[in-house]
């Protein structure tokens, strides 16, 4: 398969009662991952652990969250500049950086405080212990959906650093620009839904609650196999 074939035949519209839904619906496109022993499954966190706890299940493959900070514009917090993910890869946005005013102080500042963060979920979700080792690993990177792709991207780099066999990229809703741009990096890209007018995530959600911490952990303390 191509790396872009994985998403440029699926830009159709679709929703989801919720993150659990959805996870079904995108395990349903891995299928052909099912019972592969070398699969290992990281949700992004925390949105991503609930879709990729079903991912995980329903491949019988073992799940960890993995860690992505968005790095957001001092004063538009919500406009991703970059990304921080576990292990202290960081992405940046050179199309948003180059439409804002930021110095190079507030994004070491920026980058500080999401650092700071990603430290205390790491602790917090796995309570000191590390993080599933991708080398030599078929891994399949989930998340609720994506946006401009910054955390995602992010992910996908970190991981192929350690050296997996093959990293795909699973998120049940995404614009075409931005699964296009990972489709550059990963081996295979799988989005369920590419809305025309697609404006946010959670518009093809019934419920997007704010995933918290408690979730997280009582997922990952869950067996999916």
């Amino acid at each position: 398969m191509s790396r872009q074939s994985g998403f440029l035949r699926r830009a159709t519209a679709r929703t989801f009662r919720d993150r659990r839904d959805a996870g079904r619906a995108l395990a349903a496109e891995l299928s052909d991952f099912r019972d592969d022993a070398a699969v290992l499954v990281f949700g992004l966190a925390r949105g991503g652990v609930p879709v990729a706890w079903e991912v995980a299940a329903a491949l019988r493959a073992p799940l960890d969250v993995f860690l992505v900070r968005k790095l957001g514009v001092p004063r538009w917090p919500e406009l991703a500049m970059g990304a921080l993910a576990s292990g202290g890869g960081v992405v940046m946005n050179e199309n948003v950086l180059s439409g804002v005013q930021v110095t190079d102080e507030q994004v070491r500042e920026v980058v500080e405080r999401e650092a700071a963060e990603l430290a205390r979920r790491e602790l917090a979700y796995r309570g000191g212990r590390p993080v599933a080792d991708p080398r030599g690993k078929v891994v399949i990177l989930v998340d609720d959906g994506i946006a401009t792709g910054a955390s995602m991207l992010a992910a996908v780099r970190a991981v192929r650093a350690a050296g997996p066999r093959s990293v795909t990229v699973a998120v049940p809703v995404g614009p075409p620009s931005s699964c296009a741009e990972l489709a550059r990096e990963a081996d295979r890209v799988v989005c369920a839904s590419m809305p025309p007018d697609f404006e946010a995530v959670g518009q093809v959600y019934a419920d997007f609650h704010q995933v918290g911490d408690d979730e997280v952990r009582g997922l990952l303390d869950t067996p999916t196999g």
